[in-house]
Protein backbone atom coordinates (compact mmCIF):
# COMPACT_ATOMS: atom_id res chain seq x y z
CA UNK A 1 0.00 0.00 0.00
CA UNK A 2 1.72 3.47 -0.74
CA UNK A 3 1.24 6.37 1.20
CA UNK A 4 1.27 9.39 0.97
CA UNK A 5 4.76 11.98 1.12
CA UNK A 6 4.37 13.86 4.02
CA UNK A 7 3.72 17.62 3.29
CA UNK A 8 4.21 20.87 5.20
CA UNK A 9 0.03 20.45 5.64
CA UNK A 10 -0.24 17.15 6.30
CA UNK A 11 0.89 16.90 9.78
CA UNK A 12 0.23 19.68 12.55
CA UNK A 13 3.41 19.32 13.93
CA UNK A 14 5.26 20.12 10.68
CA UNK A 15 5.05 23.80 11.02
CA UNK A 16 3.74 26.44 8.18
CA UNK A 17 5.33 25.43 4.20
CA UNK A 18 8.17 26.94 3.49
CA UNK A 19 8.06 30.23 1.36
CA UNK A 20 10.02 30.10 -1.75
CA UNK A 21 11.98 33.51 -1.65
CA UNK A 22 11.72 35.78 -4.79
CA UNK A 23 14.89 36.25 -6.28
CA UNK A 24 14.47 39.67 -7.60
CA UNK A 25 17.44 41.41 -9.55
CA UNK A 26 19.70 44.41 -8.41
CA UNK A 27 18.51 47.99 -8.42
CA UNK A 28 20.85 49.41 -11.07
CA UNK A 29 20.40 52.68 -9.68
CA UNK A 30 24.04 53.94 -10.19
CA UNK A 31 23.71 54.02 -13.89
CA UNK A 32 20.24 56.06 -13.51
CA UNK A 33 21.80 58.64 -11.31
CA UNK A 34 24.76 59.24 -13.08
CA UNK A 35 22.15 59.44 -16.48
CA UNK A 36 20.13 61.80 -14.59
CA UNK A 37 23.15 63.95 -13.25
CA UNK A 38 24.29 64.24 -16.92
CA UNK A 39 21.28 65.75 -17.88
CA UNK A 40 20.98 67.72 -14.91
CA UNK A 41 24.61 69.08 -16.29
CA UNK A 42 23.40 69.55 -19.61
CA UNK A 43 20.33 70.96 -18.15
CA UNK A 44 22.79 73.74 -16.60
CA UNK A 45 25.08 74.59 -19.74
CA UNK A 46 21.68 75.13 -22.00
CA UNK A 47 20.85 77.60 -18.85
CA UNK A 48 24.37 78.96 -19.25
CA UNK A 49 23.83 79.48 -23.21
CA UNK A 50 20.69 81.19 -22.76
CA UNK A 51 21.76 83.75 -20.23
CA UNK A 52 24.97 84.55 -22.25
CA UNK A 53 22.18 85.06 -25.73
CA UNK A 54 20.01 86.68 -23.38
CA UNK A 55 22.65 89.31 -22.48
CA UNK A 56 24.96 89.46 -25.31
CA UNK A 57 22.72 87.66 -28.29
CA UNK A 58 25.05 89.78 -30.96
CA UNK A 59 28.36 88.75 -29.48
CA UNK A 60 27.67 85.55 -27.69
CA UNK A 61 26.75 83.46 -30.04
CA UNK A 62 28.55 84.81 -32.93
CA UNK A 63 30.40 82.11 -34.62
CA UNK A 64 33.75 83.23 -33.86
CA UNK A 65 32.94 83.60 -30.05
CA UNK A 66 31.39 79.68 -29.90
CA UNK A 67 34.73 78.93 -31.77
CA UNK A 68 36.88 80.77 -28.88
CA UNK A 69 34.81 78.81 -26.25
CA UNK A 70 35.42 75.42 -27.69
CA UNK A 71 38.96 76.36 -27.99
CA UNK A 72 39.62 77.69 -24.86
CA UNK A 73 37.50 74.80 -23.44
CA UNK A 74 39.77 72.15 -25.06
CA UNK A 75 43.51 72.65 -23.78
CA UNK A 76 41.96 72.47 -19.75
CA UNK A 77 40.00 69.52 -21.54
CA UNK A 78 42.56 67.34 -22.28
CA UNK A 79 44.36 68.04 -18.50
CA UNK A 80 40.67 67.30 -16.92
CA UNK A 81 40.57 63.63 -18.88
CA UNK A 82 44.06 62.78 -17.13
CA UNK A 83 42.99 64.33 -14.09
CA UNK A 84 39.79 62.10 -14.01
CA UNK A 85 41.47 59.07 -14.32
CA UNK A 86 43.86 60.00 -11.35
CA UNK A 87 40.77 60.76 -9.09
CA UNK A 88 38.88 57.78 -10.09
CA UNK A 89 41.68 55.84 -8.31
CA UNK A 90 41.30 57.17 -5.03
CA UNK A 91 44.69 59.89 -6.14
CA UNK A 92 44.97 63.28 -6.74
CA UNK A 93 47.28 65.37 -8.87
CA UNK A 94 47.90 68.49 -8.15
CA UNK A 95 51.23 69.25 -10.79
CA UNK A 96 48.89 69.29 -14.09
CA UNK A 97 48.98 73.23 -14.62
CA UNK A 98 53.24 73.37 -13.62
CA UNK A 99 53.80 70.34 -15.93
CA UNK A 100 51.71 71.97 -18.69
CA UNK A 101 54.22 74.69 -18.61
CA UNK A 102 57.39 72.70 -18.32
CA UNK A 103 56.42 71.11 -21.21
CA UNK A 104 55.46 74.06 -23.18
CA UNK A 105 58.28 75.70 -22.08
CA UNK A 106 60.92 72.94 -22.81
CA UNK A 107 59.19 72.18 -26.26
CA UNK A 108 59.47 76.04 -27.42
CA UNK A 109 62.98 76.52 -27.00
CA UNK A 110 65.13 77.80 -29.70
CA UNK A 111 66.73 74.10 -30.01
CA UNK A 112 63.78 72.37 -29.80
CA UNK A 113 62.26 73.97 -32.87
CA UNK A 114 65.25 73.47 -34.95
CA UNK A 115 63.52 70.03 -35.36
CA UNK A 116 60.36 71.83 -36.71
CA UNK A 117 56.49 70.37 -35.76
CA UNK A 118 57.71 67.06 -34.76
CA UNK A 119 60.32 68.13 -32.44
CA UNK A 120 57.84 70.13 -30.58
CA UNK A 121 55.29 68.05 -30.04
CA UNK A 122 57.83 64.89 -29.95
CA UNK A 123 59.08 67.20 -26.85
CA UNK A 124 55.72 68.29 -25.05
CA UNK A 125 54.54 65.09 -24.81
CA UNK A 126 58.06 63.15 -24.07
CA UNK A 127 58.07 65.92 -21.10
CA UNK A 128 54.64 65.32 -19.57
CA UNK A 129 55.32 61.67 -19.75
CA UNK A 130 58.64 62.30 -17.99
CA UNK A 131 57.30 64.51 -15.22
CA UNK A 132 54.05 61.77 -14.56
CA UNK A 133 56.24 58.79 -14.48
CA UNK A 134 57.88 60.47 -11.87
CA UNK A 135 54.74 61.61 -9.50
CA UNK A 136 54.02 57.66 -10.05
CA UNK A 137 57.27 56.60 -8.96
CA UNK A 138 57.33 58.67 -5.87
CA UNK A 139 53.45 57.62 -5.53
CA UNK A 140 53.36 53.91 -6.23
CA UNK A 141 56.54 53.16 -5.00
CA UNK A 142 57.76 55.59 -3.03
CA UNK A 143 54.41 55.35 -1.21
CA UNK A 144 54.33 58.97 -0.98
CA UNK A 145 50.86 60.64 -0.61
CA UNK A 146 49.69 61.86 -3.56
CA UNK A 147 48.82 65.46 -2.13
CA UNK A 148 52.86 65.69 -1.11
CA UNK A 149 54.03 63.95 -4.15
CA UNK A 150 52.04 66.13 -6.88
CA UNK A 151 52.71 69.31 -4.71
CA UNK A 152 56.44 69.21 -4.89
CA UNK A 153 56.24 68.55 -8.56
CA UNK A 154 53.99 71.90 -8.54
CA UNK A 155 56.66 73.56 -7.15
CA UNK A 156 59.62 71.69 -9.05
CA UNK A 157 58.35 71.96 -12.51
CA UNK A 158 57.21 75.81 -11.99
CA UNK A 159 60.85 76.10 -10.67
CA UNK A 160 62.66 74.46 -13.95
CA UNK A 161 60.48 76.47 -16.20
CA UNK A 162 61.55 79.41 -14.86
CA UNK A 163 64.91 78.71 -15.19
CA UNK A 164 64.70 77.47 -18.99
CA UNK A 165 63.09 80.99 -19.80
CA UNK A 166 64.89 82.70 -17.70
CA UNK A 167 61.22 84.28 -16.83
CA UNK A 168 60.69 86.10 -20.53
CA UNK A 169 58.30 84.58 -23.11
CA UNK A 170 59.69 82.30 -26.03
CA UNK A 171 57.94 82.86 -28.99
CA UNK A 172 57.34 79.92 -31.53
CA UNK A 173 58.83 80.83 -35.11
CA UNK A 174 57.73 76.91 -36.67
CA UNK A 175 54.95 78.22 -39.39
CA UNK A 176 53.46 74.27 -39.09
CA UNK A 177 52.47 75.09 -35.14
CA UNK A 178 51.72 78.26 -35.81
CA UNK A 179 48.86 77.48 -38.98
CA UNK A 180 46.92 74.97 -36.69
CA UNK A 181 45.82 78.03 -34.78
CA UNK A 182 44.53 79.93 -38.09
CA UNK A 183 41.03 79.46 -39.72
CA UNK A 184 42.92 78.23 -42.47
CA UNK A 185 43.27 74.88 -40.90
CA UNK A 186 39.80 74.85 -39.38
CA UNK A 187 37.88 71.16 -40.44
CA UNK A 188 34.04 72.19 -41.17
CA UNK A 189 34.67 75.35 -39.38
CA UNK A 190 36.11 73.23 -36.15
CA UNK A 191 39.36 74.13 -35.07
CA UNK A 192 41.96 71.51 -34.91
CA UNK A 193 41.94 71.91 -30.95
CA UNK A 194 38.49 70.78 -30.71
CA UNK A 195 39.09 67.62 -32.77
CA UNK A 196 42.25 66.94 -30.47
CA UNK A 197 39.90 67.41 -27.55
CA UNK A 198 37.15 65.24 -28.92
CA UNK A 199 40.13 62.87 -29.90
CA UNK A 200 41.16 62.49 -26.64
CA UNK A 201 37.89 62.82 -25.09
CA UNK A 202 36.73 59.33 -27.04
CA UNK A 203 39.90 57.47 -26.26
CA UNK A 204 39.21 58.36 -22.71
CA UNK A 205 35.44 57.76 -22.51
CA UNK A 206 36.66 53.78 -24.33
CA UNK A 207 39.29 53.38 -21.89
CA UNK A 208 37.58 54.10 -18.68
CA UNK A 209 34.77 52.53 -19.71
CA UNK A 210 35.30 49.77 -22.09
CA UNK A 211 38.78 48.14 -20.80
CA UNK A 212 40.25 46.23 -17.99
CA UNK A 213 42.26 49.60 -17.28
CA UNK A 214 39.22 51.13 -16.56
CA UNK A 215 37.56 48.55 -14.38
CA UNK A 216 41.24 48.37 -12.44
CA UNK A 217 40.98 52.00 -11.79
CA UNK A 218 37.67 51.78 -10.81
CA UNK A 219 38.48 48.55 -8.33
CA UNK A 220 41.56 50.51 -6.71
CA UNK A 221 39.25 53.86 -5.86
CA UNK A 222 36.55 51.53 -4.51
CA UNK A 223 39.14 49.45 -2.39
CA UNK A 224 42.83 49.25 -2.98
CA UNK A 225 43.04 46.30 -0.47
CA UNK A 226 40.16 44.50 -2.39
CA UNK A 227 41.78 45.24 -5.56
CA UNK A 228 44.87 44.13 -4.45
CA UNK A 229 43.28 40.85 -3.10
CA UNK A 230 41.48 39.98 -6.28
CA UNK A 231 44.72 40.07 -8.38
CA UNK A 232 45.25 43.57 -9.54
CA UNK A 233 49.20 45.24 -9.32
CA UNK A 234 48.45 48.25 -7.20
CA UNK A 235 51.48 50.01 -7.48
CA UNK A 236 51.57 49.79 -11.55
CA UNK A 237 48.10 50.72 -12.30
CA UNK A 238 48.92 53.92 -10.38
CA UNK A 239 52.29 54.47 -11.96
CA UNK A 240 49.99 53.93 -15.41
CA UNK A 241 47.87 56.58 -14.28
CA UNK A 242 50.05 59.74 -13.31
CA UNK A 243 51.15 58.19 -16.51
CA UNK A 244 48.25 58.77 -18.06
CA UNK A 245 47.95 62.07 -16.62
CA UNK A 246 51.17 63.53 -17.56
CA UNK A 247 50.62 62.20 -21.49
CA UNK A 248 47.40 64.37 -21.20
CA UNK A 249 49.38 67.36 -19.86
CA UNK A 250 51.90 67.04 -22.92
CA UNK A 251 49.29 67.11 -25.30
CA UNK A 252 47.43 70.15 -23.60
CA UNK A 253 51.23 72.00 -23.82
CA UNK A 254 51.56 71.50 -27.33
CA UNK A 255 47.61 72.64 -27.96
CA UNK A 256 48.74 75.75 -25.58
CA UNK A 257 51.87 76.34 -28.08
CA UNK A 258 49.54 76.32 -31.05
CA UNK A 259 46.82 78.34 -29.59
CA UNK A 260 49.25 81.47 -27.82
CA UNK A 261 52.17 81.04 -30.33
CA UNK A 262 54.37 81.20 -27.08
CA UNK A 263 56.56 79.14 -24.37
CA UNK A 264 56.00 80.55 -20.68
CA UNK A 265 56.93 79.21 -17.42
CA UNK A 266 53.79 81.33 -16.30
CA UNK A 267 51.22 78.56 -18.78
CA UNK A 268 48.55 75.92 -17.43
CA UNK A 269 48.25 78.56 -14.07
CA UNK A 270 45.89 76.92 -11.85
CA UNK A 271 44.48 74.61 -14.21
CA UNK A 272 45.00 72.08 -11.52
CA UNK A 273 42.03 73.61 -9.92
CA UNK A 274 39.62 74.21 -12.65
CA UNK A 275 40.51 70.31 -14.14
CA UNK A 276 39.37 69.28 -10.45
CA UNK A 277 36.84 71.28 -9.76
CA UNK A 278 35.28 70.24 -13.73
CA UNK A 279 35.97 66.57 -12.87
CA UNK A 280 33.94 66.87 -9.43
CA UNK A 281 30.72 69.03 -10.58
CA UNK A 282 31.02 66.73 -14.04
CA UNK A 283 30.34 63.61 -10.97
CA UNK A 284 33.74 61.93 -10.52
CA UNK A 285 33.18 61.06 -6.79
CA UNK A 286 36.10 62.61 -4.98
CA UNK A 287 37.00 59.81 -2.48
CA UNK A 288 37.44 57.39 -5.63
CA UNK A 289 35.54 54.79 -7.04
CA UNK A 290 33.49 56.38 -9.65
CA UNK A 291 34.36 58.60 -13.01
CA UNK A 292 33.06 60.10 -15.79
CA UNK A 293 34.58 61.66 -18.75
CA UNK A 294 31.56 62.68 -20.28
CA UNK A 295 30.27 64.45 -16.66
CA UNK A 296 34.46 66.09 -16.33
CA UNK A 297 34.05 67.23 -20.40
CA UNK A 298 30.35 69.01 -19.42
CA UNK A 299 31.91 69.90 -16.17
CA UNK A 300 34.51 72.20 -18.62
CA UNK A 301 32.30 73.72 -20.83
CA UNK A 302 30.42 75.20 -17.91
CA UNK A 303 33.30 77.06 -16.87
CA UNK A 304 34.43 78.01 -19.56
CA UNK A 305 31.04 79.39 -20.72
CA UNK A 306 30.77 81.15 -17.38
CA UNK A 307 34.32 83.05 -17.43
CA UNK A 308 32.91 83.66 -21.65
CA UNK A 309 29.20 85.33 -20.49
CA UNK A 310 31.29 87.42 -17.14
CA UNK A 311 34.21 88.66 -19.99
CA UNK A 312 31.47 89.75 -22.80
CA UNK A 313 29.15 91.45 -19.93
CA UNK A 314 32.41 93.14 -18.23
CA UNK A 315 31.97 91.51 -15.06
CA UNK A 316 34.71 91.72 -12.19
CA UNK A 317 36.63 88.59 -12.16
CA UNK A 318 35.95 87.62 -8.56
CA UNK A 319 32.18 88.02 -8.96
CA UNK A 320 33.47 85.06 -11.33
CA UNK A 321 35.70 83.40 -8.94
CA UNK A 322 33.12 83.45 -6.43
CA UNK A 323 30.26 82.07 -8.79
CA UNK A 324 32.53 79.15 -9.50
CA UNK A 325 33.42 78.53 -6.54
CA UNK A 326 29.83 78.54 -5.45
CA UNK A 327 29.23 75.20 -8.02
CA UNK A 328 32.18 73.49 -6.60
CA UNK A 329 30.85 73.38 -3.05
CA UNK A 330 27.13 72.79 -4.32
CA UNK A 331 29.02 69.50 -6.44
CA UNK A 332 30.68 68.34 -3.55
CA UNK A 333 26.89 68.88 -1.15
CA UNK A 334 25.42 66.76 -3.84
CA UNK A 335 28.21 63.99 -3.81
CA UNK A 336 28.58 63.58 0.22
CA UNK A 337 24.17 63.41 0.05
CA UNK A 338 24.83 61.11 -2.86
CA UNK A 339 26.96 58.81 -0.65
CA UNK A 340 25.36 58.86 2.20
CA UNK A 341 22.32 57.47 0.22
CA UNK A 342 24.30 54.79 -1.77
CA UNK A 343 25.84 53.53 2.09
Amino acid sequence: MTHPVPTAQSGPDRGPAPVALKKTAPRRTTGLRMDLHTLSLLGILAVLVAVGGITEPDAFLDTGNLQLVLTQASVIGVVTVGVTFVITSGGIDLSVGAMVALASVWASTLATQEYGFAGILFTAVLVGLGAGLVNGVLIAYGRVVPFIATLAMLASARGVALMITDGKTQIVTVTEVLDLGLPGSYVLGIPPLVLIFAAVTVAGWLLLNRTTFGRRTVAIGGNAEAARLAGIDVRRQRLYLYLLSGLCCGIAAFMLIILSGSGQNTAGNLYELDAIAAAIIGGTLLSGGRGTITGSVLGVLIFTTITNIFALNNLQSDVQQIAKGAIIVAAVLVQSRTSRTDA
